[in-house]
């Protein structure tokens, strides 16, 4: 054997330490994966929903990357035959989760002390389907926690994982997605979309909840305004300076817990206009663009400042929920220019813990949605202690409304007057807010209710804000940043630094 040249002995010594027991392990973490099944992308989680023994029927299913699509059914006592799986089948197809991909293998939970008996050896093909499908059963006791029925990817091990669908942002309404990392927090979504621009916003199935009077917006899936606190997670407020400089959140924000509380599934956090200020797309929206109203030409401003939930909701079909805040208009403008339903409540009739304030003396919490049973499910839930009543009032009042059909927007006002008169059995009355306001104004007030209103309402956000946000947040900033100011927009914040003790 002829000795070995000093070039082989070099790279001999050079891999030696490869060998060697490391002094340190690398930590390396699963945070789950994204795939694509028919054409859909769906992100699944590292963490398993629950596992039960890999059937046998399903060993031969296909399996890729060591997942395969399965659906879950759970048939009842009363209906756990053949026509059980078929009628269940058949009310799957309305949910945006679940597709034909997820039916080539069906695993059957069933809680009666005998297996059901189908006519198949192991396979069948369903109604509506143009493939057959590998069966399976489990007793339901026997899994290592309730599956509900919808779609799943299984392990070769048998884990079973709840997909999220991923959508993509094209609106620009969110700032954060966000995936549920325990039973209290939250973390950002760990996935994209390949060969999509936006950012992916994944949701899960909603055939894994049924609505209770417990949890009555169970599988609701909503987004919250960034100036919510969401517990894992940090608050922007719509400024990459505040984002940068403090931690996550530890707890929900009381609007926010209430809402999960009763079921609702949070998928992420929603664009606002810096600080909740009114501003204008896009001249005053500098560190977040602005995003994009759906209407018209999808280019119009979407309001402010609850502008991300009222793009998001005006876009997306599957987001059925956003909480916004409303202080001068921030829920209502939003609402109207996308065609939504809206609300700002009587103030106080919620907790704003957690809530980034603007003016405490105006601000509340309001929904922006598409669908008003869920709006007022909703409502119940966030405002818990105000009497809901089971009359309809009598007395309507309009402000500045058309009394006759110039045009034809005035007619479809006046013709909704007509039905709205007709529901009530009453009669509008027109009420002028100028001339109330001149016969009841307080000594020395303003006598024009605009002007009055056009100087209080700027004033009080400004002095609230600079007291309660601008210069705790300027201190801190300048404690970590060499006194340096961080950047804000040019809205009211900035408007009286000369009053401020710290440097311009």
């Amino acid at each position: 054997m002829l000795p070995l040249k000093p070039p082989f002995i070099t790279l001999s010594l050079f891999l030696s330490p490869l060998f060697q027991p490391l002094t340190g392990a690398a930590s390396l973490i699963s945070t789950g994966q994204t795939l694509l099944l028919n054409d859909i992308p769906y992100y699944v989680p590292a963490t398993p929903f629950a596992t039960l023994p890999l059937p046998s029927p399903l060993q031969s299913a296909a399996f890729a990357g060591g997942l395969a699509p399965v659906t879950v059914v759970g048939l009842s006592a009363g209906n756990a035959g053949l026509s059980g799986l078929e009628q269940a089948i058949s009310g799957f197809g309305g949910d945006d989760v679940w597709n034909w991909g997820f039916g080539q293998a069906i695993l059957v939970s069933y809680a009666t002390e005998q297996k059901p008996n189908f006519p198949s050896n192991g396979s069948l093909i369903l109604p509506g389907a143009n493939q057959s499908s590998i069966v399976s059963f489990f007793p339901s006791k026997n899994s290592s926690s309730s599956v509900p029925s919808g779609p799943y990817f299984l392990s070769t091990s048998g884990s079973l994982y709840q997909p999220l669908r991923l959508y993509s942002d094209f609106a620009g309404a969110f700032t954060q997605p966000l995936i549920r990392a325990s039973d209290s927090t939250y973390a950002a979504l760990p996935a994209n979309i390949a060969g999509i621009q936006s950012p992916a916003v994944g949701v899960p199935s909603r055939l894994y909840y049924t609505r209770t009077s417990e949890h009555p917006l169970a599988g609701v899936r909503l987004g919250v305004k960034d100036i919510y606190d969401v517990a894992g997670v940090k608050t922007s407020d719509g400024n990459r300076a505040w984002y940068g400089l403090f931690p996550p959140a530890s707890v929900n924000a009381v609007p926010v817990q209430r809402l999960v509380d009763a079921g609702a599934v949070i998928v992420g956090k929603m664009k606002t206009s810096q600080f909740a200020n009114g501003e204008t797309a896009t001249a005053d929206w500098v560190d977040y663009h602005s995003p994009f109203n759906p209407r018209g030409d999808g280019y119009q401003d979407p309001s402010s400042s609850s502008s991300g939930p009222g793009a998001g909701e005006g876009s997306y079909p599957w987001l059925d929920l956003s909480l916004g805040s409303d202080t001068g208009g921030s829920i209502r403008g939003p609402s109207q220019v996308q065609g939504l339903f809206g609300n700002r409540p009587s103030h106080g009739l919620v907790d704003l813990t957690g809530v980034m304030p603007l003016a405490p003396q105006l601000d509340t919490a309001g929904f922006l949605t598409r669908d008003p049973a869920i709006w007022v499910a909703a409502a119940k839930v966030l405002y818990a202690d105000l009497p809901f009543y089971s009359q309809y009032p009598k007395k309507l009042y309009t402000v500045e409304f058309p009394t006759s059909a110039d045009d034809e927007a005035d007619a479809v006002l006046l013709a909704f007057l007509a039905k709205l008169e007709g529901f009530l059995s009453t009669r509008a009355t027109a009420l002028n807010l100028s001339t109330l306001w001149t016969s009841t104004l307080p000594a020395g007030a303003d006598p024009s209710l605009d002007d009055f209103l056009n100087i209080t309402y700027p004033i009080l956000i400004s002095k609230e804000q600079t007291m309660l946000v601008r210069d705790p947040f300027f201190a801190a900033y300048a404690a970590v940043h060499d006194g340096r100011r961080p950047f804000v927009d040019p809205a009211p914040l900035v408007d009286d630094l000369k009053n401020s003790h710290l440097p311009l």
